[in-house]
């Protein structure tokens, strides 16, 4: 028993090994036409490009079925509730809600072709891979958890999300300039929230993720509206009693100007 020891070893060693797939050829090389957005009041919204390389060593034979990117963007996570409504005695009320917790204030997921094309959906659920299998957990009673695609309160916040332009999921967003370079689009809407910005960029070949990258992206406000919210945030009573006074000289001014002798 004792001899077989070192031999069961050996062979369990030579198995793991087997089944740690190889180091792949390639990477990806990426870059953000800004990373840095400003707004300000006339602020309408951006489109962003985020240009990027499939590098390959010398050893590496090109694929014959090219290669597919997802681009995914998420904004700064915070805890939204979505409610639904019904009517109780002829007036639409709030009848039942859910807490979304610490979802992303926008999600973009950009790829060349649909997603489904690909890889298998077995592949891209653990990646996270789509509108439809990225986490997006709600808090139900004691527990928090995702549910599935299907769910009323999933469907209905998603189509929310999606209707402001902070959702989004294009199949042609990523272009390939030749069969290595890409680049995609990334439109943010004038309602964007302000924060830090993850982008995580995957590469796809025969169906497997073969590479991976990250980058980031930053979106503050500038001038008096950055004055104003830093205001509102950091002296909240002193805001709020200038908001004050300013509304009581705003209606003695008015009362004045229009006066009717």
């Amino acid at each position: 028993m004792t001899a077989r020891r070192p031999l069961m070893l050996a062979v369990a060693a030579a198995a793991l090994f087997a089944a740690v797939p190889p180091a792949a050829a390639e990477r990806l090389i990426v870059s953000l036409s800004n990373h840095r957005v400003a707004i300000t009041s006339s602020f309408d919204g951006e489109d962003l490009v985020l240009f990027g390389t499939v590098e390959r060593d010398a050893a590496t034979v090109p694929r014959q079925r090219g290669y597919d990117i997802v681009v995914t963007v998420t904004g700064p996570r915070q805890t939204l509730r979505t409610r639904r409504k019904d009517r109780v005695l002829g007036i639409w009320v709030n009848v039942d809600s859910r807490l979304f917790v610490r979802v992303p204030t926008y999600l973009g997921i950009f790829t060349n072709r649909p997603i489904a094309d690909i890889a298998r959906a077995e592949i891209l659920r653990p990646l996270q891979v789509g509108i439809d299998n990225f986490l997006l957990p709600q808090s139900i009673g004691p527990d928090t958890a995702d549910t599935v695609r299907d769910d009323p309160f999933r469907a209905a916040f998603v189509r929310i999300e999606t209707e402001k332009g902070l959702y989004r999921e294009s199949p042609s967003a990523v272009t390939f300039l030749s069969p290595t370079v890409f680049r995609a689009a990334i439109p943010l809407p004038a309602e964007v929230p302000t924060g830090n910005y993850a982008i995580d960029v995957k590469l796809f070949a025969d169906g497997a993720l073969i590479g991976r990258t990250t980058s980031a992206l930053e979106i503050v406000k500038v001038g008096f509206e950055q004055y104003v919210a830093n205001a509102a945030r950091d002296h909240g009573i002193l805001y709020g009693l200038a908001t004050a006074m300013m509304a009581l000289l705003t209606g003695w001014f008015a009362s004045v100007v229009f006066r009717r002798d």
